[in-house]
């Protein structure tokens, strides 16, 4: 497989520049103090020392992290890197650093791949920064959600490629129907160049032999990762949610985490942070097949969501013993799940998660389970040397792209133009003269001034509407730099939001081949504040 890494020029835009980011998450990003309450660990290298320190109280089952790593990992031929890692975290001097996400269809939008590079990247710093441990680059896939429509689909070259099946449940669990005719649309789009090739090959061993859609998302995501050593696990295993079985039955019985999470969003709410994730009185669904559905408490019982399933207390206490494989955390237990099973440090995510992380560190207390640093994944603009080149030709920089694209062409045209376009000293002679002429009503006939007002806001509008066809006319002498503009804006905003949230990483690989992964892994420094522009040099 091709491992010519790209040289890449880097410019960092400040993120409270980049519009499509919320207010949380450039306050978190920046390090805003509103949001000092509700975490634990600042975002540094050196602040690692502590969170160690902290980590080591605490008794992970690091013999049951092993042993479902090493089943998980039968027929996948991982790396001496990814083996080394896996042994390594039987010892108590290694530690994780950890991202996680769905299992997109064919790793779906870029930030899946983005979240990776983060990661490795850090457990790399980490290693040369404290050479007396081992650090471990996990990422979870969060196969036991059951909102299909989140990631049955990809974008490629602004083609929709989707994945349907009508099998509901969790989604790592979903049979593989309908997944064939996804990857030959996907074949389609590719083409028949040699990495084309190698993209297609890779995802054909990703569903060869495989009956469960989360086998092919972890296959296909080890085939990309694996030479670095990324350790991949699916937290589903019975011998892990073993692991958790206290903790169900604290959340089910006594439901603490409703009253801490709502009492963390009062008070982001009095910081000027609105409520990320609704936290429920029970927050476990129960997994059955073909369903994963909420627990609810209702007349003195325990019932499943529609379904036949109830029990009382001491009935749900034996099957949450006997089977806890079949209770699903959902958003507000799912983060104390993930540190509980794993010695990890660092939770490395987007925006959005963070701020739901940032809701929850009191609940982590009261599990006695250490609240990890939260450290922002990079977000990237990536762009290619053709397209680097035409926004270098119209007179533009890439960070001009991420305003509102008619904006952009005004001030484009305005800076272009030999004309002067702006009516606002004309607009201000006519206020002032109708100004006048309201006075002289007032003198002569008090009910003549609404009469003046009136006219005065008509001849107003019509200035207005003439300062606007002298743009439209301005505009036209510049069709062509405005096209490119649109055309750019569309290309690197889809949809004018993120390329990262839209398009897949198969359109780089195409290109690049491995060495965009490479690239990225250098790059993606995820201590460095702001928001990446990686230009092709």
């Amino acid at each position: 497989m091709s491992q010519t890494k790209p040289a890449l020029n880097q410019r960092i835009i400040p993120f409270g520049k980049v519009p499509q980011l919320s207010a949380r998450d450039v306050a978190y990003a920046t390090a805003d103090r509103r949001l000092a309450p509700f975490y634990k660990y600042p975002v540094s290298l050196a602040a690692f020392e502590a969170v160690m320190r902290d980590k080591s109280k605490e008794t992970t089952n690091r013999k049951v992290l092993v042993e479902v790593l090493q089943e998980q990992y039968e027929g996948l031929a991982p790396s001496a890197a990814t083996k080394n890692h896996i042994q390594a975290l039987a010892q108590t001097g290694t530690f994780t650093v950890t991202t996680a996400h769905q299992p997109s269809l064919f790793t779906g939008p870029l930030y899946y791949i983005y979240k990776i590079a983060s990661t490795i990247n850090l457990a790399r710093q980490l290693a040369a920064a404290y050479p007396e441990n081992h650090f471990v680059p996990v990422f979870i896939l969060g196969g036991e959600d059951h909102d299909f429509q989140e990631i049955n689909h990809l974008q490629l070259f602004g083609n929709t490629i989707s994945w349907q099946q009508e099998k509901g449940g969790s989604v790592g669990q979903l049979p593989l129907h309908g997944l064939q005719q996804a990857l030959t649309a996907v074949e389609e789009v590719l083409g028949g160049s040699p990495k084309a090739e190698e993209l297609k090959g890779m995802l054909h061993n990703a569903l060869s032999g495989k009956s469960r859609y989360i086998e092919v998302a972890r296959h296909l995501t080890h085939q990309l990762f694996d030479t670095y050593g990324l350790v991949i696990l699916d937290p589903s295993h019975p011998k892990l949610k073993r692991e958790l079985a206290p903790y169900i039955k604290e959340e089910i019985f006594n439901q603490p985490s409703k009253a801490l999470v709502e009492a963390a969003v009062r008070g982001l709410e009095a910081a000027g942070f609105s409520e990320q994730a609704y936290p429920r009185e029970i927050n476990f669904f129960y997994l059955g097949d073909g369903f994963r559905e909420r627990i609810v408490e209702a007349d003195g019982h325990y019932v499943v969501l529609n379904q036949d399933i109830k029990w009382g207390k001491e009935a749900l206490e034996q099957e949450i013993e006997r089977h806890p494989e079949r209770f699903s955390p959902n958003v507000v237990m799912r983060p104390v799940y993930q540190e509980l099973i794993l010695p990890n440090l660092a939770y490395i995510g987007g925006g959005g998660e963070l701020a739901y992380w940032l809701e929850r560190k009191a609940q982590f207390e009261h599990f006695g389970i250490n609240f990890p640093m939260l450290v922002r994944r990079n977000s990237v603009l990536f762009i290619d040397n053709g397209t680097a080149k035409r926004i270098g030709k119209i007179g533009l920089q890439a960070e001009d792209l991420f305003g509102d694209i008619e904006q952009l062409i005004k001030d484009y045209v305005k800076a272009h133009t030999e004309n002067e376009l702006s009516l606002s000293e004309e607009k201000e002679a006519l206020q002032a003269l109708f100004k006048a002429v309201e006075a002289k009503a007032e003198d002569v006939d008090p009910t003549l001034v609404k009469a003046a007002a009136a006219e005065g806001a008509r001849q107003l509008n019509s200035l207005a509407q003439l300062e606007g066809k002298l743009m439209r006319a301005e505009k036209q002498r510049h069709d062509t730099a405005i096209n490119q503009m649109r055309t750019l804006k569309d290309k690197l905003f889809p949809g004018n939001g993120l390329q990262e949230r839209s398009d897949n990483f198969m359109m780089f690989y195409l290109k690049y081949g491995r060495g965009f992964f490479e690239a990225l892994i250098d790059q993606l420094d995820p201590f460095q504040e702001g928001f990446l522009v990686l230009e092709d040099a």
